[in-house]
């Protein structure tokens, strides 16, 4: 086999190599990415639609020509900026929070929001490329050679393998599925990385000690049996809204995966078997596959994998399901799948077919196929928002955590520059900040709203983009935060686009958001019991069946709502009595040592940032209040020696504090806790700002270093634009206090 074959890879769907895409892929050696790389210098991400994210990579120089690369894309990409570049390190906080503003603006869309890449997942990019597959989707030559490049950086270092995410060790989970990938994007199996791979997939067991999620998708690619799958009965969705289990009362993201997994489990729908399907059978086994007892295999979970072991309340359930699927009732099963179909096509349009996450978008992908066909509207629209979880970037082309993180970032950002001083001289950049916050307000409640189990979303900021549609209560409460700062506190006279309407829907929205306990969750209220935890069936992933009550979500809303109490007397009494009771979640949520768990960043540290801003808001200060003086007692007994802050990801997984090496996102987040917290010895701020100045780059940058985000207790996903929103903050914040 000759590596040109695979370096002049074949533009198309089948498994037939062509010529094409001439003099766009560059050679590697049989020690670099498989099939090659692709010139990076072609490569444009195109911002449309008020923060959509598309990349595309240009065939011809003609085209190349037409298109010039911007800085933006330059960055993300790897390739040099061209931003100022200074000889000397900057002499105070302040003068390097102005050198990280000047070049984080390079990085700023013409639409005003800053894109980035949310990756880090490894399960992800698989269901991707399964579902392109399993449909006859054809996948682009330029996304064949830039996934195999970045399975390739993102092999472990030691076995070769992948886990769950970037820098986990290696797994069933993350090995067998991405393996499946670089056969499907054409890699051979005799290829070093091959061979590495499956000797590690096959020393953890072979493919059939996959989780749940990962024997669902090699069962639709018909390399593993239904028989080995624990059953998913879209019966469930048949039963009365009023029974506890029904599954609407789960938490969303798992609701809206196990709705098209019920259908595609009721159909038992299994891909053509080609010959690589067949090889595959070989390949992911180290026991021969017609010899495989796949009913035995249910159960079975490497132990690499297990972090959510199923309880004896959950077995005793498979064991009743399985039971069920030996009688089942056909007209049941039927009515039960028309019922799944009825609310995937209403997600489907509820979100412009971005649906609310990439997992649920390709099982969507797959159900609106068998049953629409490949001609149908709805699958020309499904295949259009694909090219939306696709990023590019340095080391190629991953599957994002969601069609991005838009709102998020630009609202962390607004804030920063208006709450460090630098809003006023960086006006232009301000105002397109804003307009972009204005389009990007949700004003409507979905299309099916009630009938399709969504909370409400006017007055809503969502976490990406308004089209995606569905709102999170911090990134409503981060969106107000920033248009009001912007809007009433920049010093920079932008105007007020958002009307006071507007702002009072989002606070009608936040304030109905609000749980019993006091707290705030995620997308919505908690409407399940926490019993239902004991059922979750996901073994990789930790309280996912039910929404919680998270101090980061609680600590947002408590600001974004005494921010608005600023400018507007509205809901007044109702505003004091949702603070008051969010406040008292908060320190109930406070551990013994004075720290909080954080589940959306790493970790401790990242929750510290956020109690010690709500308790602020409540007038709680290290002066007043023994809760604060703890609190601050625990971050600074982890500042290290070099006065920095460095939490490592397994924090999150084993609910203790994990030292590692400093970072400059969690340094940032330390000091700005500190300074909410009013902490009186300005030194261990002094040392963690002399940290983040240290490792600002000669362009006003700083280097990508340890992933920043959590979900689900063991799976981190990056926020690279952390490292200049926060550390601004944090610069700029300081500077009039430590220097």
């Amino acid at each position: 086999m000759t590596r040109w074959w695979w370096w002049w890879w074949w533009k198309g769907g089948d498994e037939r190599p062509r010529g094409g895409v001439e003099g766009c892929f560059l050679m590697t050696d049989v020690t670099g990415p498989p099939l090659g790389q692709t010139d990076l210098h072609r490569w444009r991400l195109r911002v449309s639609d008020v923060g959509r994210h598309v990349w595309h990579y240009l065939e011809t120089d003609a085209e190349v020509e037409a298109w010039p690369q911007t800085p933006m894309d330059r960055y993300w990409l790897g390739l040099p900026v061209g931003a100022e570049t200074y000889p000397e390190a900057a002499a105070t906080p302040l003068e390097a929070a102005q050198r990280g503003l000047a070049f984080y603006r390079h990085l700023q869309a013409d639409d005003g929001h800053f894109p980035g890449e949310y990756g880090g997942p490894m399960f992800l990019l698989p269901g991707l490329i399964i579902g392109m597959y399993v449909t006859q989707t054809p996948i682009p030559a330029a996304w064949r050679v830039e996934i195999a490049r970045y399975l390739w950086h993102r092999r472990h270092p030691d076995d070769g393998g992948w886990g769950i995410h970037i820098e986990g060790h290696s797994t069933v989970f993350g090995t067998a599925l991405n393996y499946v990938v670089l056969r499907i994007v054409g890699v051979p199996p005799d290829h070093p990385m091959m061979v590495q791979a499956r000797t590690t997939l096959w020393r953890l067991g072979g493919a059939t000690g996959l989780p749940s999620w990962g024997k669902l998708w090699l069962a639709l690619l018909n390399v593993y049996d239904w028989e080995g799958v624990h059953p998913i009965p879209p019966e469930l969705w048949l039963l009365p809204d009023a029974v506890p289990i029904h599954p609407w009362r789960w938490w969303v993201h798992t609701r809206m995966v196990y709705l098209p997994m019920g259908y595609l489990y009721g159909q038992r729908f299994r891909a053509e078997e080609t010959e690589l399907v067949k090889a595959l059978r070989a390949e992911l086994y180290p026991t021969p596959y017609d010899e495989i007892h796949w009913p035995a295999q249910r159960n079975h979970v490497a132990a690499a994998d297990l972090y959510a072991p199923h309880t004896r309340m959950l077995d005793a359930l498979f064991c009743v399901l399985g039971q069920y699927e030996r009688v089942h009732i056909g007209a049941l099963r039927e009515a039960g799948m028309r019922r799944a179909y009825e609310l995937i096509v209403k997600e489907d349009i509820n979100t412009s077919y971005q649906c609310l996450g990439p997992v649920n978008k390709m099982l969507n992908y797959i159900v609106r196929w068998i049953v629409d066909g490949p001609a149908s509207e709805a699958m020309a629209r499904h295949r259009e928002k694909l090219r939306d979880f696709v990023w590019m970037s340095a080391d190629g082309l991953m599957m994002t955590g969601t069609n991005g993180s838009q709102l998020w970032d630009t609202s962390f950002i607004a804030q920063a520059m208006c709450d460090a001083g630098l809003a006023r001289d960086h006006r232009d950049m301000c105002q397109s900040i804003l307009a972009w916050l204005d389009a990007t307000q949700i004003r409507e409640n979905p299309t099916f709203y009630r009938s399709a189990y969504r909370f409400a979303t006017k007055g809503a900021w969502p976490f990406s983009t308004r089209e995606q549609g569905y709102t999170v209560s911090d990134c409503t409460a981060e969106g107000l935060k920033g248009v009001l700062m912007l809007q009433e506190a920049s010093g920079a006279d932008l105007g007020r686009p958002v009307s006071q309407q507007r702002l009072r829907d989002a606070v009608d929205l936040l304030l109905s958001m609000q749980n019993p306990g006091g707290g705030y969750a995620s997308y919505e209220t908690i409407n399940g019991p926490s019993v239902l935890e004991w059922l979750n069936p996901a073994e990789v992933f930790g309280n996912i069946m039910v929404e919680h009550a998270y101090p980061e979500c609680t600590t947002s809303v408590v600001s974004g709502l005494r921010m608005f109490q600023r400018y507007d007397s509205y809901r007044s009494a109702d505003i004091d009595a949702a603070v008051d009771a969010a406040v008292g979640y908060i320190l109930r949520a406070q551990r013994a040592d004075g720290s909080w768990y954080g589940s959306w960043a790493i970790c401790f540290t990242y929750a510290a940032l956020f109690g010690l801003e709500s308790l602020r808001h409540a007038g709680h200060t290290h002066a007043n209040s023994e809760a604060v003086r703890r609190a601050c007692a625990f971050l600074l007994g982890q500042q290290r020696e070099d006065g920095g802050w460095g939490e490592s990801y397994k924090s999150c997984e084993t609910h203790a504090y994990v030292q590692s090496r400093s970072q400059v996102v969690q340094t940032s987040w330390a000091v700005l806790a500190l300074m909410h917290a009013d902490y009186p010895d300005a030194t261990p701020i002094r040392r963690g700002i002399a940290l983040i100045m240290s490792r600002q780059q000669p362009d006003g940058s700083w280097a990508q270093e340890q992933i920043e985000g959590i979900f689900n207790h063991n799976c981190a996903i990056s926020y690279p634009n952390y490292k200049f929103a926060f550390t601004i903050w944090a610069l700029g914040k300081a500077a009039g206090r430590v220097e």
